[in-house]
């Protein structure tokens, strides 16, 4: 198979991947070629290298550079904006993680004291969810101080 098609394929299987969380397709295709290709790539040329209108483009760039996980360059003696792979483009997600399974302990706890002892069974799923989002936090908390060398 050729570079190309290879090229071609991780960027549509990244997009769905990333679209199955969440994401619009074409950010996650953006993300797959920055990923693939590390940048830095003009605006034109995003829009050129994924078939996709400028409009669109436009929007995925900013929600993507929202993310952190591209940023804006410049090229000395050049008009035009650059973008590239982040530094460490994994460390936001990361950290995303790590908040969202932060607020959800926190959630769980708040709500199993306020209930108290009043529904046993409700309690003990609440303890329970706080309790495995503490440790998954915690590991993710452990990724996240991995990369921040990286």
């Amino acid at each position: 198979m050729k570079a190309q098609d290879v090229h071609d394929r991780f960027i549509e299987r990244a997009a769905v991947q990333m679209e199955a969380d969440g994401l619009p397709r074409i950010a996650g295709r953006i993300i797959g070629l920055f990923l693939l290709m590390g940048g830095p790539f003009s605006f034109s040329e995003i829009a050129e290298r994924l078939q996709v209108s400028r409009g669109s483009i436009s929007t995925n760039l900013r929600l993507v550079r929202e993310r952190g996980v591209i940023e804006l360059v410049s090229r000395p003696g050049e008009r035009q904006d650059y973008y590239q792979l982040a530094a460490n483009p994994y460390r936001s997600s990361i950290a995303r993680a790590l908040d969202q399974l932060e607020s959800l302990r926190h959630l769980a706890q708040e709500t199993a004291d306020e209930l108290g002892k009043q529904d046993p069974a409700v309690h003990k799923r609440l303890q329970n969810m706080a309790r495995v989002n503490a440790m998954a936090a915690k590991h993710v908390k452990a990724m996240l101080d991995a990369t921040d060398g990286e």
